[in-house]
């Protein structure tokens, strides 16, 4: 049985959206609290991480509501594509506030717009396994994962092209006094609807669903993993999937706390210009965007688990090797190339083995677990790892030792993962399979 690769392209286009939005919001919005709007870093911070936090809740909520939906479109559709619709409207308000200096329309659209998109995450990331079988799913997830970042990319090149930047009497950049954000609201907007528009006018879920139901069913009756839906998971199952979501916990610890202070890092230890960081970071996104389909491949000749240990000791060692340079040089694109490859190997499999051990029909629940997980590092690494340099005094050299510890706390529970995994199987055993169906 090979994969889809068609239909999994057009079900990633849903992804794609969603990265366009995230790409243009982390760039844009905070500069406008600040800068337009006027507040404060703090204020900034706490505004940006209002998603991080509601996410928690919000991604396993509608993750499960959507398993249980029944429409003529589907279970995941509807929240994707109404979800986007409500979206695209939120964002026209915002760039009216924005032009007006409406802060509190401006902030009023913002939580509306957050609330919303959580709620088509999960019900999104949840389409591709519905309608792939267990075993394709890492080379799927692959596919998403690279469609995905073309919106992110797409946003990336919307507003170096749309946004103009000037140099303050500091000698540090900002975007033009007289820059209007109306074009650029309007067009990432713009594209994340004819993004899901794409999706929803090419695959019907439904039909998807019905089409490949004896399929992966002739696939998963070899599987170790038989729950039906509403059924508790046996407690080996969960406990694997406890210590994965801890996993995931982990190594996000890990990688978002180099990622948020890498730039301040280079400045304090380095000396180096605070732009120096992003070259190093875009090298690490490049080569994991390059790197997704290969492993997606080895992952199934492999199996999930080897390839997500491969990516922790990569980056386990690059984190350990960059503890002893102390000045730039280009070694670190080697390095964060190298993470790169790591990260990608780690989250080709990681989602996969989630939800393959999810019951039958429980995919979105398990989906808003996956990014729950995820979410509640992101929200705890700024915080811990700021407390170690700041408060503790310990300065910025402490950043990479202290993703060392985390990536080896990540291996470390990952050897108590026994399930979830994705053995290769003879092609004949699946064709008797389907033949006796």
């Amino acid at each position: 049985m090979k994969l889809d690769t068609r239909r999994t392209v057009l079900i990633g286009f849903g992804f794609m959206s969603i990265l366009a939005f995230w790409q243009f919001y982390d760039q844009v919005v905070p500069h406008l609290l600040e800068n337009v709007f006027g507040l404060r870093t703090f204020t900034t911070n706490a505004i940006m991480s209002i998603d991080n936090v509601s996410s928690l809740i919000l991604l396993p909520l509608f993750g499960t509501l959507s398993d249980k939906t029944k429409t003529r479109l589907g279970r995941r559709t509807p929240y994707i594509l109404f979800g986007t619709l409500v979206a695209v409207c939120l964002m026209g308000v915002l760039a009216a506030a924005t032009a007006s200096r409406s802060f509190p329309l401006f902030f009023t659209a913002l939580l509306c717009l957050l609330v919303t998109m959580s709620t088509y995450r999960s019900p999104a990331v949840a389409y591709m396994p519905d309608v792939t079988p267990k075993p394709l799913r890492s080379k799927a997830n692959a596919i998403i994962n690279l469609v995905g970042y073309i919106g992110g990319i797409f946003s990336t090149l919307m507003m170096m092209i749309l946004l103009k930047s000037e140099k303050a009497a500091d000698g540090s950049s900002h975007y033009a006094a007289d820059q209007s954000f109306t074009p650029i609201f309007l067009v990432v907007a713009a594209f994340m609807l004819v993004s899901v528009l794409v999706m929803v006018l090419t695959t019907h879920e439904n039909k998807l669903v019905e089409r490949t139901r004896k399929e992966v069913k002739a696939w998963e009756s070899t599987g170790e993993i038989q729950v039906k839906k509403g059924e508790k998971l046996p407690p080996a199952v969960f406990r694997s999937l406890i210590f994965i979501l801890l996993s995931v916990f982990l190594w996000y610890m890990a990688y978002n706390a180099v990622t948020t202070a890498f730039s301040r890092y280079c400045v304090a230890v380095w000396g180096a210009d605070l732009s120096t960081s992003s070259g190093y970071l875009m090298c690490a996104t490049v080569v994991a965007i390059l790197s997704f389909v290969p492993l997606g491949m080895l992952s199934s000749k492999a199996g999930r688990k080897a390839t997500i240990y491969v990516g922790i000791g990569l980056m386990t060692l690059c984190y350990l090797s960059a503890c002893f340079i102390t000045a730039q040089t280009p070694l670190m694109y080697l390095l964060f190339g190298l993470v790169g490859i790591g990260w990608a190997a780690i989250n080709v499999n990681s989602f996969p083995m989630v939800v393959e051990m999810s019951a039958a029909g429980d995919t979105g629940k398990y989906t808003g677990y996956y990014y729950a997980f995820s979410m509640a590092a992101q929200i705890c690494t700024p915080l811990l790892s700021g407390l170690l340099i700041d408060n503790l005094g310990l300065g910025y050299r402490v950043l990479f030792p202290y993703a060392v510890v985390f990536s080896l706390l990540a291996a470390l529970t990952m050897t108590q993962v026994k399930h979830g995994d994705s053995k290769p199987q003879a092609k004949q055993a699946a064709l008797d399979a389907l033949n006796n169906d």
